[in-house]
C-alpha cells in the first residue's frame, strides 16, 4: 500500500459541500490515502459523511481510513480504521475489524510501536512532528521517529504540524509516507499544493 501523500481531513467552518470538493481534487490530484477525522460530528452526521467521502475515495481507487470509530469503519465498509491511545486496544479493533481492513495506529514511543505491531497493527502514524492546532499533543523528537522507524517492520508515516516548507527535514529518516492535514485542506489551489506535494515527497522518500 502506498502511504506516500496521506490526507487527514479536518472540517474547519466549510460547508459540507466545500469540503467534499476539497476531498476530491486533493484524490484527482494525487494523495495516496485519505483518513476522515470528525472529532465533534454526531454519529448519524460522521456516517452520513463517510458514505459521501467513501463515494470519492472508491472512485479514485484510494483507502478511505476512519479515525477513531470502529462503528463507523464497519457501517460504511471503509478501507481501515485509525485509532490513538485512548481508544479500543489494537487487539480488540484487529480482531473486530477481521484480518482484511487496514489498521493504523498512534505512536509516540518504541514501547507503543512494538505494542501495536504485535497486536496486528498495518501501519503507525508517529507524531505530532511540529506544533498543530488541528489536535493539542506533545510534540515528537526526529530521534524518536527514526527510532521507531528502524524498530519495527511496520510502514512508519509522520503527522503533526506538517507543511511543504518543512518537508526537507524528513530526509533518511525511514519514514514511508508523510500525513498532512492543514497544508492541503486550507491551500488556496488544492489540487496544485497536493501536485507539488507528491512531486517533494516522491523525491524525498526516493
Amino acid at each position: 500500500m502506498d502511504y506516500s501523500l496521506y490526507l487527514v481531513t479536518e472540517r474547519y467552518d466549510y460547508s459540507q459541500e466545500h469540503f467534499l470538493e476539497i476531498v476530491e481534487e486533493a484524490c484527482q490530484a494525487g494523495v495516496t490515502v485519505v483518513q476522515l477525522r470528525e472529532k465533534t460530528a454526531t454519529t448519524r452526521a460522521f456516517y452520513e459523511l463517510a458514505l459521501k467521502v467513501k463515494k470519492i475515495t472508491e472512485a479514485y481507487k484510494i483507502p478511505l481510513i476512519i479515525n477513531d470509530r470502529l462503528d463507523i469503519c464497519l457501517a460504511v465498509e471503509a478501507d481501515g480504521l485509525h485509532i490513538g491511545d485512548d481508544e479500543l486496544p489494537v487487539a480488540v479493533c484487529r480482531k473486530l475489524l477481521g484480518p482484511d481492513k487496514i489498521l493504523g495506529v498512534s505512536a509516540k514511543t518504541i514501547a507503543r510501536s512494538q505494542e501495536a505491531c504485535d497486536a496486528g497493527a498495518d501501519y503507525l502514524g508517529v507524531g505530532a512532528m511540529f506544533p498543530t492546532q488541528t489536535k493539542a499533543t506533545p510534540v515528537t523528537s526526529f530521534a524518536t521517529l527514526t527510532e521507531i522507524s528502524k524498530a519495527v517492520f511496520l510502514p512508519v508515516v509522520a503527522i503533526g504540524g506538517i507543511k511543504e516548507t518543512n518537508l526537507n527535514q524528513f530526509q533518511n529518516m525511514g519514514i514511508q509516507g508523510i500525513c498532512m492535514v492543514s497544508e492541503i485542506m486550507q491551500a488556496k489551489d488544492v489540487a496544485a499544493k497536493v501536485r507539488q506535494l507528491k512531486s517533494n515527497i516522491q523525491e524525498l522518500l526516493g
